[in-house]
């Protein structure tokens, strides 16, 4: 595991961290469909769809500038504007999720058409793939 990252004390990691925590974040969102107004991801998924649809172009912006950031930081700067770099990074993905579940595309479909870009040795063994009729190149 990297020096940034843990897990606590008297937690059992999980076998894949990044697909508990796409799993976990894809099972709030969704939650937050039946949430109040007064939630932020209710209101993505539920209000006006250009709101979702600027936040991914907005934070995919702010990923590629803080990307610039960090290939000019030197020294300990270098740490911080990294950092930046991921906490962008971060909110793309989070938007994009939102607007994933607005159309209701599940975290498993979303990882099967990742799957179905890999090469047979590339893509894990056992992994989701999307049925022929349903594998789409462009428009």
């Amino acid at each position: 595991m990297a020096d940034k990252t843990y897990v606590p004390e008297g937690e059992a990691a999980p076998a894949s961290q990044i697909g508990a925590t796409l799993e976990a974040l894809a099972a709030t969102i969704a939650a937050r469909r039946s949430a109040g107004a007064e939630s932020y991801t209710h209101q993505l998924l539920c209000g006006e769809l250009d709101r979702p649809l600027k936040k991914v172009a907005e934070e995919a912006v702010e990923v590629g500038l803080a990307a610039k950031d960090a290939d000019a930081a030197q020294g300990a700067d270098r740490g911080a504007a990294v950092d930046h770099l991921r906490y962008e990074a971060a909110d793309v993905v989070y938007h994009l999720m939102v607007v994933m579940e607005r159309f209701d595309v599940s975290i498993d479909e979303f990882a099967a058409e990742l799957n179905n870009r890999m090469t047979d040795a590339e893509r894990p063994q056992g992994a989701v793939r999307l049925h022929d009729e349903f594998v789409r190149r462009g428009k």
